[in-house]
């Protein structure tokens, strides 16, 4: 219902227009009642008082964890409550998984070898419309909800996008009610805990369920044994004909942990299942006794090592064959996973099993699940190569994330002939029928072709093309924004769309808007339930509502109030962690990211140099007071990307204590960059720098959650930008930079970066500042680096083509933000017309374009 306050600001006509860019909003007058469901009768039905559901928590504080009210930690709080919360989720996990198993409709398992999860108590706190009741319950215990809830850690499952993508579409097909399973990885470590040591990169394990995981429940009934390495043996059956046996050297045990994922209003409950492996054998007595105290453990040790780190460095002969193990690890478990599943309702029957099953490839990673379900349908199972593969065509479909060669996974052959030996004869064999069929009859003849297409890249050294693998066998094949789906058909498999030209489409993505805007940033989400109603988390095109208030000065001020103490919220945590002050007024620059070339942080730091030259240079030079934010890791083996954290923080180190300026600027890092940091940063930024050369980032999604909480984009036209812009408005954002057309042809023509450092005095001496000492005292070139880069390397990304376009984005950036009126309308206008970019929305694109699933009610068990 809406409230009076919302009426202060009701004052638009239905003749009244606001431009939103793409779309016009015709404004209708709000009524002051907003009907919607009741959260708490819908779907969940969880009805508890606070004082209920206090008495539960003190009840499992008492019965679960085994302490009481007068000297219970947080930590053992938080305990208590997830334990409390854990009793309607197991409930309704057990309905849903019921429901879904009577019903035996088709599922989708979304393999990945990320999930970035972050924390879920108040993800699942608020989906199942219990969190202002258990924080009421906790302020009567004396308890303050943020404290308990801080408690946890963040699940270390994930590196950026790509795993926190896959944990938004988990929410989605959770909230949707789509049958699904998540599989992955349970990582020990995770990726790592990154600290920051006199400026530098320092990686330490993220050892995240030090003290076990109330989220997450074991299921050894589960379990799965996986072979690796030895050697195939050609056998003949008893009825003659020739069969192919592995004679593995090794079986690892798969122990699944399942973590269920709520849908919103508690709909249905989606597991995550994630593999941890084991030794089958974990101790050797008679070693042991042998007087091999050490090595009595190897096999132990040497199995735990696959689940222990994400994408171990495989810059080693080791690494790359605990990467591939590791990959082959979790396919293997979920395929036998998934099979089990299916022989027990179909007894063996393999004739329905593509249309009970779709299995989505989140990226090249785990693409060596298609060489391991023709084995098992082959090999294990008895069917034939031609029903295995028409199964195995129709079962998989791929997502392509990367446009990027080094991206695109390839492995030595050697490593599957000594890892994965049979799993390479059916590769030959797939690459084998595939260019002597479909090639053959396209292009007869044409050797170069097929060279071009085969899985198989010759050279000095064989490697096996993942992402050919997936293209040739997947149904579907996709890209995650237009314009990427565009350059994945024309630029990177232009052959096989010729082959295939229905196989390719395109599912942008999205995120969840119960994380990143209900979760996270409720002062902005109450304003969206006064204007839009309550249901708009399920139905994020609700928001456009608000565009309407976009120049009422009364609602501007309510959104812009939410914006500042969001930014002080920030400046808080800024303070918590690096120990810089900052002003929450000043304009909130945020580039929080993966650091990689392509993307571009050193541009950024090329322009904040270039702006504290300007300071420097007039002392009486005034400007819009500015906070520029990062927060990146880089892969530890990538010395660059180690080398620009370590130029931000010397930069930042010396212009933040340079009083000459009067704090103008500000430069911070924020150490081991998270889900749960990203929570308190994306609602407070105000510019959101989107800035990867065009026609590099796939899609982005933290430029959608930017936007989503009010940030301008300040970014150029690549990705889900380009997406971004056609729905707010160009005018309400900052595009700058060469378009991915004028990349191509800038680069066909020959780029040569010094041309333009010696045609820019002010970018010239930006980059001959790094070679000094500066920022780095008595160290004169410690960042040399970036410049070599940049000139001696040939700049790959365009860095100095953009830079004097970026230049006069932050010029027009600044000029905007002087008129908070017009600031704020833009802001409004970028958050309400994101109901696009919901993952809810990705998700049924999915299910409309890829996966033919289907619905089902949880409750009722109608589809």
């Amino acid at each position: 219902m809406a409230t009076n306050n919302s009426a202060k600001f009701r004052k638009h006509t239905a003749s009244k227009n606001v431009s939103t860019g793409a779309n016009t909003v015709k404004t209708a007058v709000v009524k002051e009642e907003v009907k919607t469901q009741d959260s708490a009768s819908f779907a969940s039905g969880i009805t508890m008082s606070v004082e209920e559901l206090k008495d539960r928590i003190v009840h499992h504080l008492h019965t679960s964890i085994g302490t009481s009210t007068q000297k219970a930690s947080k930590l053992a709080w938080w305990q208590a409550v997830v334990a409390t919360i854990n009793e309607f989720i197991f409930e309704r996990l057990t309905q849903t998984q019921y429901t879904n198993a009577q019903k035996d409709s088709r599922a989708v398992h979304y393999l990945s070898a990320e999930f970035l999860m972050g924390r879920l108590t108040v993800n699942n706190l608020c989906n199942l419309d219990l969190y202002e009741r258990i924080k009421d319950a906790l302020a009567a215990l004396g308890k303050d909800i943020n404290e308990i809830c801080d408690e946890e850690p963040d699940m270390a499952l994930g590196n950026g996008g790509l795993g926190r993508l896959a944990a938004c579409f988990i929410d989605s097909l959770a909230t949707l009610n789509y049958p699904s399973v998540g599989y992955g990885i349970h990582y020990e470590n995770g990726l790592f805990r990154q600290e920051i040591r006199e400026g530098r990169q320092v990686e330490r394990p993220d050892s995240w369920r030090e003290y076990g995981c109330p989220w997450e429940v074991c299921r050894p009934e589960s379990v799965q044994n996986v072979p690796i390495g030895g050697y195939v043996e050609e056998q003949q059956a008893p009825d003659g004909a020739m069969r192919k046996v592995w004679h593995p050297a090794h079986v690892i045990k798969g122990v699944p942990w399942d973590i269920p994922v709520v849908g919103f209003r508690g709909s249905s409950i989606t597991v995550l299942r994630l593999w941890e492996s084991r030794a089958t054998e974990s101790f050797n007595w008679d070693v042991f006794n042998a007087g091999g105290y050490v090595d009595a453990q190897e096999e132990k040790a040497s199995a735990e090592a696959i689940s222990k780190v994400l994408y171990p460095n495989d810059s080693t002969e080791a690494g790359k064959m605990l990467r591939l193990t590791q990959q082959y690890f979790f396919c293997a478990c979920s395929l036998r996973d998934i099979l089990r599943r299916y022989n027990r309702a179909h007894h063996h029957d393999y004739g329905k099993f593509a249309a009970k099953n779709i299995v989505q490839l989140n990226d090249t990673h785990p693409v060596v699940a298609i060489p391991e379900l023709m084995r098992l349908l082959v090999d294990e199972e008895g069917v034939s190569w031609d029903v295995a593969w028409s199964i195995v065509q129709q079962c998989f479909a791929y997502t392509n994330h990367t446009l990027l060669p080094e991206a695109l996974e390839k492995w030595p052959v050697y490593l599957f002939e000594r890892l994965l030996p049979r799993h390479l004869e059916i590769i030959y064999e797939i690459n084998y029928r595939f260019l002597n069929g479909e090639v053959e009859a396209r292009w007869p003849g044409r050797d170069d072709i097929k060279a071009k297409l085969s899985i198989i890249e010759e050279g000095p050294c064989r490697q096996i093309r993942m992402a050919h693998l997936a293209v040739i066998t997947s149904s579907r094949v996709n890209g995650v924004a237009a314009i990427h789906s565009k350059l994945v058909k024309e630029n990177l498999f232009p052959e096989f769309a010729q082959l295939w030209p229905n196989k390719f489409c395109n599912v942008t993505n999205g995120v969840t808007p119960r994380r990143w805007l209900l979760a996270c940033n409720k002062g902005l989400a109450e304003l969206y339930n006064e204007v839009s109603g309550k249901d708009w988390p399920l139905k994020l095109e609700l928001c456009r509502k608000m565009a309407d208030y976009a120049d009422d000065e009364a609602f501007q001020k309510r959104f812009m109030q939410v914006k500042l103490a969001n930014k002080e919220a920030l400046a808080t945590k800024i303070k918590q962690l690096t120990s810089i002050d900052v002003n929450p007024r000043s304009m909130f620059d945020v580039q929080v990211k993966r650091l990689h070339e392509y993307k571009r942080q050193h541009l950024n730091l090329l322009y904040i140099l270039y702006l504290y030259r300007q300071l420097l240079a007039n002392p009486q030079l005034k400007i819009v007071p500015q906070t520029f934010i990062f927060g990146a890791k880089a892969a530890p083996a990538y010395s660059l990307a180690k080398d620009i954290i370590y130029a931000i923080n010397a930069v930042g180190e010396r212009i933040n204590n340079d009083h000459r300026i009067a704090n103008q600027i500000k430069v911070v890092f924020l150490p081991n960059y998270r889900v749960s940091l990203a929570e308190v940063i994306i609602p407070a930024a105000d510019i959101s720098e989107q800035i990867s050369t065009a026609g590099y980032e796939a899609s982005g999604t933290s430029n959608m959650k930017f936007s989503m909480n009010g940030a301008l984009t300040l970014g150029t036209m690549d990705g889900a930008n380009i997406e971004i812009v056609e729905e707010a408005g160009v005018e309400n954002n900052f595009i700058f930079g060469l378009s991915v057309q004028e990349v191509q042809d800038l680069k066909s023509r020959g780029y040569n970066s010094w041309d333009y450092y010696n045609s820019n005095p002010d970018l010239k001496a930006v980059l001959d500042w790094l070679d000094t000492d500066y920022f780095t005292p008595n160290n004169p070139g410690a960042l040399s680096s970036i410049k070599r880069s940049l000139l001696d390397g040939g700049d790959p990304f365009l860095v100095l083509a953009d830079f004097a376009s970026y230049v006069q984005a932050h010029e027009r950036a600044q000029e905007l933000y002087k008129d908070q009126k017009a600031w704020a309308r833009a802001a409004i206008i970028n958050s309400a017309t994101m109901g696009k970019f919901s993952s809810d929305r990705s998700i049924q694109d999915y299910v409309n374009n890829v996966w033919n699933i289907k619905s089902i009610d949880v409750i009722t068990g109608v589809k």
